[in-house]
């Protein structure tokens, strides 16, 4: 990829996805790019990356509100349930079928491959998620509700929620922070695009 339009495309997923803090509990070496090739043609990067994924036509698993999905995810944490966790998370067929072909990091100008993408994604998770596991997992949170920014991002039939900040109480003080990702919303469902965060 052309080095302008990668450092374009990371400044925008580090003002929402967070390209230091994107996600995936369950990255898999198999799944990362040992390289991307910038001369394919969109269309035809993603076609090759929906041919290692399986085609779906709705997001499984994840909630049936935003606040159920924030609740969820609070709960998964407290307890430590790591497959609680995985449920909420959009995973790579969700990705490459429903998510990228609209989202705005994979269009012009910033033109991000679907591999290089998901890879961001995965490598934000790996590092987000065992912070929040070992910082904030395994005790009650306190939670006091979260707020995100006002106005959603459309994107095709994707309604993108974020950044989101979570307040909750710890020794009698409350704080406000980012425990997750960006949150996308679909057909009524609603899942994490990663668990990137700024512990």
């Amino acid at each position: 990829m052309h080095r302008l339009s990668y450092l374009l495309a990371c400044a925008t997923l580090m003002s929402s996805a967070g390209c230091r803090n994107q996600d995936t509990a369950t990255a898999a070496v198999s799944d990362r790019p040992a390289h991307v090739d910038s001369i394919v043609p969109r269309a035809e990067a993603l076609r090759r990356f929906q041919a290692g994924a399986r085609p779906v036509d709705g997001l499984a698993g994840g909630a049936g509100s935003r606040d159920s999905l924030v609740a969820d995810f609070v709960r998964a944490l407290e307890t430590r349930d790591t497959a609680g966790l995985r449920r909420l998370l959009l995973d790579r067929n969700e990705f490459a079928f429903l998510y990228y072909p609209t989202a705005r990091q994979g269009l012009p100008p910033y033109d991000l491959a679907p591999e290089l993408f998901w890879f961001m994604l995965q490598s934000g998770s790996d590092k987000g998620l065992p912070r929040a596991l070992g910082r904030r997992g395994g005790r009650p949170l306190e939670l006091q509700g979260y707020r995100c920014d006002s106005l959603p991002t459309r994107e095709g039939r994707n309604v993108v929620w974020g950044p989101c900040l979570l307040r909750h109480g710890e020794g009698g003080r409350l704080i406000e922070e980012r425990l997750f990702g960006l949150i996308v919303e679909r057909d009524g469902r609603f899942k994490f695009v990663d668990y990137g965060n700024r512990l």
